[in-house]
């Protein structure tokens, strides 16, 4: 028996594990940004954390030969990649945390990332969108509106800043994998530039992330591990691996994975309990993941 898989397929095959990993990345990420924020830690603290050491790790790569890799990618490109998938993103991402509770950080940011990187791909990429990806698509809402129902409860009129944070981070991010789609950008120096790009911004947020000493060394070392090298350059990494060898369109339902990863580890880590909502909700996704995956 050939154990060997036809190119096509090996590559759709690493396309979704790599996909898989971002999603579990982001999912611990969301989990320890909401533990940091129970404890009283600055979004802007979280967010320093994200980028400072990925942005220091890959400064050597992008300044080597007079910043030739950022030269070859473009400076504006850099900067509009940046803009979309850096740090004014992470901001938005964890600033969501102080008016919503882990759910919808877990629900809103990765279905508005599935769904616009499903329209970007076929408006602006030209990407085919079968009809069953499309079904995959409406699978995916309608088990992301089953979890999200259900948190809406929990909100109250202040969650509504929240949740439009949560929204805009995410179309935010549908962009960031639309273009680097469409610009043909290679996943290590995606990582490096917006890493090493986002640190210019980081003066600028010092003054309101509060005293870090205060966080306590165990809290600092858990969001630079987990901020900064799983959700930050790792997910990123597997990401944008996942868009060159599925597509973009296909790509674009990666997020969809983040709110069953999310509610899982949100249990193991932080003994939040899944209600029979959430888990219906979990499984609709999941079914509309393997939808999107069929040719």
């Amino acid at each position: 028996m050939d154990s060997a898989l036809p190119p096509g397929k090996s590559s759709a095959t690493l396309g979704v594990l790599c996909g898989v990993g971002a999603a579990v990345c982001w999912a611990i990420g969301f989990v320890a940004a909401r533990q940091g924020i129970n404890d009283g830690v600055s979004p802007m603290i979280i967010a320093l954390h994200r980028f400072v050491w990925p942005g220091l790790a890959f400064f050597p790569l992008i300044a080597r030969d007079g910043f030739a890799e950022l030269r070859r990618i473009g400076w504006q490109r850099g900067v509009v990649l940046t803009l979309v998938g850096g740090l004014p993103l992470s901001i938005l991402s964890y600033a969501g945390f102080l008016f919503v509770p882990l759910g919808h950080g877990g629900v809103i940011q990765p279905s508005c990332a599935s769904l616009g990187g499903l329209l970007l791909a076929s408006v602006v990429l030209k990407e085919p969108l079968p009809r069953r990806r499309v079904f995959g698509a409406l699978a995916i809402v309608a088990g992301l509106v089953i979890i999200g129902v259900e948190a809406l409860h929990t909100m109250g009129v202040h969650g509504l800043l929240g949740d439009f944070m949560f929204a805009v981070a995410g179309c935010m991010f549908a962009i960031f994998g639309m273009l680097l789609r469409l610009w043909r950008i290679e996943p290590i120096p995606a990582v490096a530039v917006t890493s090493v790009l986002s640190l210019l911004g980081i003066p600028l947020i010092l003054p309101y992330a509060g005293n870090i000493a205060s966080a306590g060394l165990f809290e600092n070392v858990l969001q630079a591990v987990v901020q900064g090298g799983l959700a930050s350059a790792g997910a990123i990494y597997l990401f944008a691996r996942g868009v060159v060898l599925l597509g973009a369109s296909r790509a674009a339902v990666i997020p969809s994975l983040v709110p069953p990863s999310t509610l899982l580890i949100g249990y193991l880590a932080l003994g939040v309990v899944p209600s029979l909502s959430q888990l219906i909700g979990l499984v609709i996704v999941v079914i509309g993941f393997q939808l999107t995956q069929k040719a």
